[in-house]
């Protein structure tokens, strides 16, 4: 029976296979930062055909930033999945996955703003779909007393971010990265002031606003 004449689920469920593969083998290969990757390697690391690969991808653009869509989706479900024994568990469970999605797609995000650039409305949506998914569990923790009141989550992703950028391996940013999130516990022996007087987090608050009323958002680190 010639391939055009297979019913339609059994194509679609092979078509999902191959770009599945693809998808597969190109973030296996954009995972090493030195490596120069054609889209013949991917093609041949995928198993599939120059044919298939353009089939579903034409360009190079357009698989990065497939990669780059899947990897935040990832993040977003782990938001409704991610489990823990108190909600500051779950809230901190998930930011190290988050952690682990900005470390791998600095790597993505570099190459793909070889054929795009900051403007593309992929980076923008995607942190917005970030910062949605996280903020009803940093709300939780925080309910609970187990997250200081006067931080927002941009402030603590930019702060997870701003660590991923560090130059090293994962044994050397993980207590880092650790030291940082135990910041996040409030302190209910000492009010910090800042240099204006006001509590340091009411004055953090306020600059956050400002900087949402304005639609500007951090640039702290690479497009979420």
């Amino acid at each position: 029976m010639p391939p055009d004449t297979f019913p339609a689920p059994a194509r679609r469920a092979d078509a999902e296979r191959n770009r599945d593969k693809i998808l597969a083998a190109a973030r296996s290969a954009f995972a090493d930062p030195d490596a120069d990757i054609s889209m013949a390697e991917i093609s041949r690391r995928a198993g599939v055909g120059m044919a298939t690969l353009y089939r579903n991808y034409p360009g190079r653009r357009e698989l990065l930033e497939a990669l780059y869509a899947g990897e935040v989706e990832a993040v977003c479900r782990a938001a409704e999945t991610i489990d823990g024994e108190t909600p500051g568990a779950v809230l901190a469970a998930w930011l190290h996955r988050f952690f682990a999605f900005s470390t791998a797609k600095r790597h993505i995000a570099s190459e793909l703003l070889k054929h795009t650039d900051r403007s593309n409305p992929l980076f923008d949506t995607s942190r917005a779909r970030v910062i949605a998914a996280g903020r009803p569990l940093l709300a939780a923790a925080q309910h609970t007393h187990e997250v200081r009141d006067e931080l927002a989550l941009e402030q603590v992703l930019d702060m997870v971010i701003a660590i991923a950028t560090i130059h090293g391996d994962i044994r050397y940013l993980e207590p880092i990265l650790q030291t940082a999130l135990d910041g996040l516990h409030p302190d209910r022996h000492e009010t910090r002031i800042g240099r204006d007087g006001t509590p340091a987090g009411q004055a953090g608050r306020s600059q956050l606003s400002a900087r949402q009323a304005t639609g500007s958002r951090s640039h702290a680190g690479p497009p979420t």
